[in-house]
């Protein structure tokens, strides 16, 4: 059986040492008053739910699986789930960085993305169930009407009510715009949907008390196209004047998909017939609203993946250091036993090194783009939250794509570490492969967010915003470029990020003569980005490291193991994973012709 110690002291360097989390909070009035202390002591308490409430429940939640009467319509979620959602919410949770107008919280979002990161290595099934009432949450607060917000958010924010997104029909995934659900206007202001929605993730349990949906639809006049998408509020039980609980409303599951992971969460066919629902924002701009939910999930499943890769990781290690087999090729490491810890073998530490680099610099780049949501939301300097959210949107789908296909790459591996007992169901291991094989597909395909980095974050404003992140690098550059304890980490960095500029004008000019170079080049240049990002972020991991451990030698002391495991994992990350981008860049200006020139190939 497969076990998780969350991961404190590593979330404590990237949010106090990396990011400097206290003196960035107080800028912003709001968390002025936050300090590390209660951070630190949050997180403890968070990873103490993650490990011994929902993480005991993986297995048998794959296991088991989700339950559907098909005369009720009714879903009961794997043994245990329900009674873990409710101390959840006895435990405050659900509010944790909700809005203390609507009974949350109020701590800073970075905080609760440290526990859902938590969440998502104990449980990925189940913190799918809280997880997407966050995005509900936040489209109704931006665009709700003052009614929704006051009949919706208190209950989403204590938890008492979940949320879902319903944007896919059997016929349209990504092309939201053909989309075919109908929303007939009512006399009384309401709206009645009628229609079906594929894929939805927590669209029916027995968790919460109710359920709010907020599904895209079409007024009868709507023009065709995403222009003519409108965006409705649709609760499983309608909400009586007084906010209670009222009768049963017309949307109902009509089948539970079979999946090939996240068995432990109902993922819903949702049969809309004649259900009520109230508009949210204004006719046919649905789909700009549901955007603000759409954004937080992506940012939400790259988070998924790098829970999956700390937990793939933690266990391969273990197993890795208690495995013998064979003698190490450099002579006898374990000469009491029969054989060496399979540690000691070269490969398995490439493919735990790999993991590991991608977890803790997954964990950096994360945690950064929810500071960013934070500068956004609270900073008083307008310079400042435009500058953030400008940032955070080419990000978003780095975070998504590049994390996501990180964690199926690397639980992959610390599967193979295990070898032939990886493949069965007794470690866990090969439910780590099941479960992050979803993240790289719902929310938009990998290969759309591709789409949406090159076209849309990086050519659709001539590179600004690219620009704007590489500002970043450059001053990190000029700060360390003459320190020769750094070079190792800077010059890297310094020539991908010169190769970067290079690279994305010669992608940018062969897309005005052709705008299949977007698409054949648009995944080699996300994980070019990727790892662009992700260097800037271990060299920046490697400078704290490298001035902890001096400072401890200029006072004669040992220094903290901590910093010299950062600085060997910086290494091998900057070695053996940063020197894919010469092939991507290669792959990427072989340009769409030996991909769209294929008709007799493909016949």
């Amino acid at each position: 059986m497969p076990s998780y110690t969350p991961p404190l002291r590593d979330l404590q360097f990237v949010l106090h040492e990396l990011l400097d989390l206290e003196n960035e909070l107080k800028a912003m009035p709001k968390h002025a008053e936050t300090d590390a202390d209660t951070i630190n002591a949050v997180l403890e308490e968070g990873g103490k739910f993650a490990a011994e409430v929902v993480f005991p429940l993986n297995v048998s939640g794959d296991e088991e699986g989700c339950k559907l009467n098909r005369d009720t319509h009714e879903v009961t979620a794997p043994t245990g789930f329900k009674e873990a959602y409710a101390k959840y919410v006895e435990g405050g949770w659900a509010a944790l960085s909700a809005e203390e107008e609507y009974g949350g919280q109020g701590l800073p979002l970075v905080v609760n993305q440290c526990f859902f990161e938590m969440l998502n290595s104990a449980n990925q099934a189940w913190t799918m169930y809280p997880g997407l009432s966050h995005g509900a949450h936040a489209c109704l607060s931006a665009h709700g009407s003052p009614a929704q917000k006051s009949t919706y958010l208190p209950k989403l924010t204590s938890g008492e009510w979940t949320g879902t997104m319903c944007l896919t029909e059997p016929h349209c995934g990504t092309d939201l715009g053909m989309l075919r659900t109908k929303a007939e206007p009512q006399a009384d202001g309401t709206y009645r949907l009628t229609g079906q929605k594929i894929f939805i993730s927590a669209g029916e349990h027995d968790l919460a008390s109710n359920i709010v949906h907020l599904v895209l639809a079409r007024l009868p006049d709507a023009p065709v196209g995403s222009k003519g998408i409108s965006l409705f509020v649709v609760p499983k039980y309608k909400v009586n004047a007084d906010g209670s609980v009222g009768e049963r409303n017309g949307i109902y599951c009509g089948g539970l998909e079979h999946k090939m992971g996240i068995h432990g969460n109902a993922t819903c066919q949702m049969v809309l017939d004649g259900a009520v629902g109230d508009m949210v924002g204004q006719p046919n701009k649905g789909l700009a609203a549901m955007f603000v939910m759409m954004n937080g999930a992506r940012l939400g499943v790259g988070n998924q993946s790098l829970g999956l890769t700390e937990v793939a990781y933690q266990n391969a290690l273990a197993y890795a250091k208690d495995r013998i087999q064979m003698r190490s090729l450099s002579g006898v490491k374990a000469p009491a036993k029969p054989a060496d810890p399979i540690l000691v073998h070269p490969d398995v530490r490439r493919m735990l090194l790999t993991a590991k680099a991608y977890a803790e610099g997954g964990r950096a780049l994360a945690c950064y783009g929810a500071l960013l949501i934070d500068k956004e939301l609270n900073h008083p300097d307008e310079k400042v939250r435009a500058d953030s959210a400008e940032i955070l949107a080419l990000l978003t789908p780095i975070v998504k794509a590049f994390l996501t296909d990180n964690g199926y790459q690397a639980t992959t591996m610390c599967q193979q570490v295990f070898g032939g007992h990886g493949y069965i169901k007794e470690w866990g291991m090969e439910q780590y492969v099941r479960d992050a094989r979803i993240n790289m597909i719902y929310e938009g395909t990998n290969g759309i967010q591709a789409l949406d980095l090159l076209g849309r974050k990086v050519l659709g404003n001539q590179g600004a915003s690219l620009q704007k992140f590489g500002k970043l690098i450059g001053k990190l550059v000029a700060q360390e470029m003459g320190n020769e304890a750094m070079a190792e980490f800077i010059k890297p960095l310094a020539d991908l990020g010169q190769k970067m500029t290079q690279f994305t004008t010669e992608i940018g000019m062969k897309a005005m003569g052709n705008a299949d170079e977007v698409g054949a080049a648009s995944v080699d240049y996300l994980r070019v980005a990727g790892h662009l990002v992700f260097a800037y972020f271990w060299a920046r991991m490697a400078q704290v490291a490298l001035a902890k451990i001096a400072a401890a030698e200029e006072e004669a002391q040992r220094p903290d193991p901590f910093y010299k495991a950062k600085l060997q994992t910086a290494r091998f990350y900057f070695a053996r994973l940063l020197p894919e981008t010469l092939t991507l860049m290669n792959t990427a200006r072989s340009g769409a012709d030996v991909l769209m020139d294929t008709d007799l190939a493909l016949a």
